[in-house]
Formats: C-alpha cells, sequence, structure tokens
C-alpha cells in the first residue's frame, strides 16, 4: 500500500513553560550534564478496565529525533527575560543526548509499571516530559478504549468512525492511528490511511439519499458507481418497510460485487434480524450488515449476547474521545541520579498514597506460565538485579 509520510512538524516548543525554567537552572548551577533517570507511568486503568494498551511510541520518537531550538524560538525565550544568555546559546547548540526505554506499542500495560524510561543529562531528561505525556497519554487512551470495544465485538469487525467528533485534528489524527493499534479494522479518518497506511473505510451519509427522487434512485446510483463497495444506508426513512427492500431490488438489479446495509438508528438487535431474514430469503446470505450510531463497548457487547444479526460496526465519539473515562494519567516522575557511576535512588512521597513513586533505575519483565505460554504476571526490578530464574517466585 502506498501512503505519504507523516510530516515533521518541529514540536520542540510544545512544552511546559517549567521546563524551561528548570532547564535555565540546570543549566546556571552547572547541573545540567547530571544524569538523571526518569520514568513515565500511570495511575489506574481507564474504565476501571484489567490493563491499557500501549500507543504513542513513534511520535515520541521522531519527536526526539528533530528536537531542535530555531533563532526565532531563542528570540522568543530572550523577550521573556528569565533566561540567561549562556543558556539560549546552550539551546542553539541543543543535541538530544539521552537513551530511552520503552514497552512496544500494542503491549498490555499496567499501573505503576514504567513504560518509558530516560536516562540523560537532567537538563535534556526533564524538557521532554510534557511531550513524553502528551503523546502516549492520548493514544493509549484511545487504543485501550478501542481494544475494550473491540474485544466486546466477540470476532465482529470494528470501524473507527470519531473523526468529525474528535477534539480537534490531531486528536482526529493520532485518534484513529491509536484505534487501529487496538484492533479497529480501520477508519472514516481520510488523511490516517495518507499517514500511517490505516484503511480507510466509508460508503455514504443519509444526504445522499435524500438528494434523489426517491430512495431506489439513490442506491441504484450508488451501486453503479461503486458495485465493488456497494454498502447502502437503509435507516433514512423506514428501513424494514423502505431501505431493506430497495437495497434488495437494487442488488438484483446492479449485481454488485460487494454488498452490505448499513443501520444507523432505531433498535438494531430488532431491525438487524429482520433485515438479515429479509436479506436471506431474497438470496444474499453474503451481504454484510454494518451498524453505526452512539456506540460503546456496552452497547455492543448487549446487542452481541441479544443475537443481533451484525457483522460489523462502526464506532464514532464514544471511541475518538473515550467519552466515558477521557484521562489515562501518565505522569512522568524523577526515580534516580547517578554520580560517577554511582546511583541514588529518589523517592516522591505523598499523602495521598497513590502518589508515591517507586524509585530507582528499574526494569520490567514479563513473566509467562511454562503450562499455557500466556502471560500471568509482570516483575519489576532494579536494572542490576541478578534474576535466578531457577527459584520459586512468589506474585501476587
Amino acid at each position: 500500500m502506498n501512503y505519504h509520510s507523516e510530516n515533521n512538524y518541529n514540536y520542540t516548543m510544545l512544552t511546559d513553560f517549567y521546563e524551561l525554567t528548570m532547564a535555565n537552572g540546570y543549566f546556571e548551577m552547572g547541573k545540567k550534564d547530571e544524569i538523571a533517570y526518569f520514568d513515565m507511568f500511570f495511575r489506574k486503568v481507564p474504565d476501571d478496565g484489567g490493563f491499557a494498551i500501549m500507543a504513542g511510541l513513534e511520535q515520541v520518537i521522531k519527536y526526539l529525533q528533530n528536537l531542535s531550538f530555531s533563532e526565532a524560538d531563542i528570540e522568543y525565550l530572550r523577550e521573556k527575560k528569565c533566561f540567561s544568555e549562556g543558556f539560549l546559546d546552550y539551546l542553539r547548540n541543543f543535541k538530544f543526548e539521552c537513551d530511552v526505554w520503552a514497552v512496544p506499542e500494542g503491549t498490555p500495560i499496567f499501573p505503576y509499571e514504567p513504560i518509558v524510561t530516560v536516562r540523560g543529562p537532567i537538563i535534556q531528561a526533564q524538557f521532554i516530559e510534557t511531550f513524553v505525556l502528551l503523546s502516549i497519554n492520548h493514544q493509549s487512551l484511545i487504543a485501550t478504549k478501542a481494544e475494550r470495544i473491540v474485544r466486546a465485538a466477540q470476532g465482529k469487525t470494528v470501524m473507527e468512525f470519531g473523526s468529525r467528533r474528535a477534539q480537534g485534528t490531531d486528536a482526529a489524527i493520532f485518534g484513529a492511528r491509536a484505534a487501529y493499534i487496538g484492533g479497529c479494522v480501520g477508519t472514516a479518518c481520510t488523511i490516517a490511511e495518507q499517514l500511517f497506511g490505516i484503511p480507510a473505510m466509508g460508503t455514504m451519509a443519509h444526504s445522499w439519499v435524500q438528494t434523489f427522487d426517491s430512495e431506489y434512485e439513490a442506491f441504484s446510483k450508488f451501486a453503479e458507481l461503486y458495485p465493488d463497495n456497494c454498502v447502502l444506508l437503509v435507516d433514512t426513512y423506514d428501513v424494514l418497510k423502505s431501505g431493506v427492500p430497495n437495497a434488495i431490488r437494487v442488488f438484483d438489479e446492479k449485481k454488485p460485487n460487494k454488498k452490505g446495509i448499513r443501520i444507523d438508528s432505531g433498535d438494531v438487535t430488532y431491525l438487524s434480524n429482520k433485515a438479515r431474514e429479509m436479506l436471506d430469503a431474497a438470496g444474499y446470505p453474503d451481504c454484510s450488515i454494518v451498524v453505526s450510531n452512539s456506540l460503546d463497548e456496552y452497547i455492543i457487547r448487549g446487542v452481541v449476547n441479544e443475537g443481533a444479526s451484525i457483522d460489523s460496526f462502526g464506532v464514532g465519539e464514544n471511541l475518538i474521545t473515550s467519552r466515558s473515562s477521557p484521562v489515562f494519567g501518565g505522569v512522568y516522575k524523577l526515580a534516580a541520579v547517578e554520580h560517577d557511576g554511582v546511583y541514588t535512588n529518589k523517592i516522591k512521597v505523598s499523602e495521598s498514597i497513590e502518589k508515591i513513586t517507586n524509585p530507582g533505575f528499574k526494569t520490567l519483565y514479563r513473566l509467562y506460565s511454562n503450562d499455557t505460554g500466556k502471560a500471568i504476571a509482570d516483575y519489576i526490578a532494579f536494572h542490576d538485579e541478578e534474576i535466578d530464574e531457577k527459584q520459586p517466585l512468589t506474585i501476587f
């Protein structure tokens, strides 16, 4: 599949202002080259689910590869009158030199585990906090929601239809990417195919049907134009009395290669089952039935368990915004500092127990059962901790 490369925007200045004031402070105090270790982790799975899905790492990598300060950036900072000229000169020659470890995209992840670890000069490792968090928080949120919806569909396909309800352009584009990572088979967001190769999908809106003098004419013309993707929206007027009968008539006359109907309103269990009966009786058991209309994992699980005759779901606003749980809540915390090869672990204590951090430069292991080959637990250890795999291990 041919698709366009993603634009290499320079997001260097997409940062919280305190990252810059701290960086200037580290520079002025002679601490800029002090080695620090930061962990990104999250505290709670959205929707009280069992696990989340890692996403957004590719955009972090591109950000790190393109970190640089333009003369316009430096002049802007100079006008703030709170940064030293030595610091501004440092930014002019900035080169990112940190090491980064991360859990691969698409991997199930759990609270309080380091999903990204950054090691390097503190002036740099601290500075990237904002973009690391915004990219991974957003995409992991949407990928997690998509995975929940896909799992609820129990093997039936799910398409992401949320671009028009997303909270901004990046949310639509990268939300489509995250939904694909989470298991959706495609997206209505056309640019997502250009940028990432994610299949763009869609057929018609109600306005297409309304434009013609009759529903039959609208369906007939569409079948002539798109015989390889003839999915007809049958609920503009009346699904069972008009939409499905007109779709069957067009299938009889035009004989499109790929046949389908979409229902976008009403009692989808009842309507899909009746439509299935009508399509089968007309000799079209291969005609797929697609359902949309403000779906989420709860509605989808319900209609599947009710025995609805649905082949695929188009999910929009509740997926692209993760409406039921719209914040991922990942954080980026100092875990250790290093002087001459000696580590000093750092911990954040808090009156709120959930905000206490796990100190130290850590490694994350995923344990698999020798009997089933399935993952059974995650194990967090210090990076230099020796683990005797022959000894028993208690997990909890």
